[in-house]
């Protein structure tokens, strides 16, 4: 870290002479996620140049949220910020120095829209969506109809909810009732859309394609412009939703463990690669194989994870979003 020139945080702020809501948008949570950069900082030579302007409300940029990750031009800097992403009240790493920052800028807006990149060799974008409003105990929210109405206005037509519940399942698997190391292992999962919804926000994460396409500035730009006009920010005609037609809406059912370093695969499985119930997904290092329990698309498979951590999540069709 040392060696890393000018390791300062920065956000740049817009705002309109009319009453609206403060949106702020980041590039670079991960520093080799760089397309959301890129497009905040041609939308921001647009605000600059007159070519656009913010008419009402309030957007906050930040072109690098992790300026250490993105200086090395790798995921983390000292870790994985969207992990455990709480103020801290002795930082432990650079990360928790970005949260000490991060976490208060957030708390002061209404919208969040995070701006990611893939390492699957192929895919399409989508959107990582939050829970359906309620007051549970493992993420309480009640902006599911705003959140949502925005998310189908981004520009991607597949959108994957679930996180924190497959999540915090795996959690309280491994955790085997331990109520304080559930509790401490479940907060590990809040990222920053998670943490902007426990200030009374929304929030959304765009995955805007693998973090070498050349397209994926071009998903970004589109989708900052998208939410500012459909926010009302900006004078522009309101974008449309994408039709309920050609959607593709998956939610996290599970997540399945490595529970030995040599679990191996059946194959090179990448994000969203359909299986059918029964297909071998992979082999436990007993000789065990292991099965999907129903049908669907593998999401985030890892086959460098350690023993028991997570290896891979299955998702199953969600045809209820966007009407529930």
């Amino acid at each position: 870290m040392a060696s890393a020139p000018n390791l300062q945080f920065k956000f740049v702020n817009y705002t309109g002479l009319e009453e609206g809501p403060s949106v702020i948008i980041m590039g670079a949570t991960h520093g080799n996620e760089t397309c959301g950069t890129e497009a905040i900082r041609r939308i921001m030579l647009e605000l600059d140049s007159g070519e656009r302007k913010i008419a009402a409300g309030s957007v906050t940029f930040v072109p690098v949220v992790n300026p250490l990750a993105y200086f090395k031009n790798e995921r983390n800097g000292d870790r994985n910020l969207n992990r455990n992403l709480f103020p801290k009240d002795d930082p432990q790493d650079f990360e928790d120095r970005i949260a000490n920052w991060l976490c208060p800028l957030l708390a002061q807006h209404d919208v969040l829209l995070d701006l990611h990149s893939f390492n699957a060799a192929h895919g399409e974008p989508f959107v990582m969506v939050g829970p359906v409003d309620n007051d549970g105990p493992l993420e309480a929210f009640k902006h599911a109809e705003q959140e949502r109405a925005l998310a189908r206005r981004l520009g991607v037509r597949r959108f994957v909810t679930g996180w924190m519940a497959a999540y915090g399942g795996g959690v309280q698997r491994r955790s085997r009732g331990n109520a304080a190391e559930l509790e401490t292992v479940l907060r590990y999962g809040v990222g920053t859309t998670e943490y902007m919804r426990t200030t009374g926000g929304y929030a959304l994460t765009l995955e805007c394609g693998q973090h070498v396409d050349p397209k994926a500035p071009q998903v970004a730009y589109d989708a900052i412009v998208n939410t500012l006009a459909f926010l009302k920010l900006i004078e522009a005609p309101e974008p449309e939703p994408v039709p309920f037609e050609e959607m593709e809406a998956l939610h996290m059912v599970a997540v399945y463990d490595k529970l030995d370093a040599n679990d191996s695969f059946s194959r090179a499985w990448a994000s969203f690669d359909p299986v059918q119930e029964g297909e071998q997904i992979g082999t436990r290092a007993d000789g065990t194989p292991v099965l999907a329990e129903f049908s669907g698309r593998i999401l985030f498979p890892d086959a460098k994870a350690g023993a028991n951590s997570e290896w891979y999540y299955l998702t199953r069709a969600n045809p209820e979003f966007g009407r529930n």
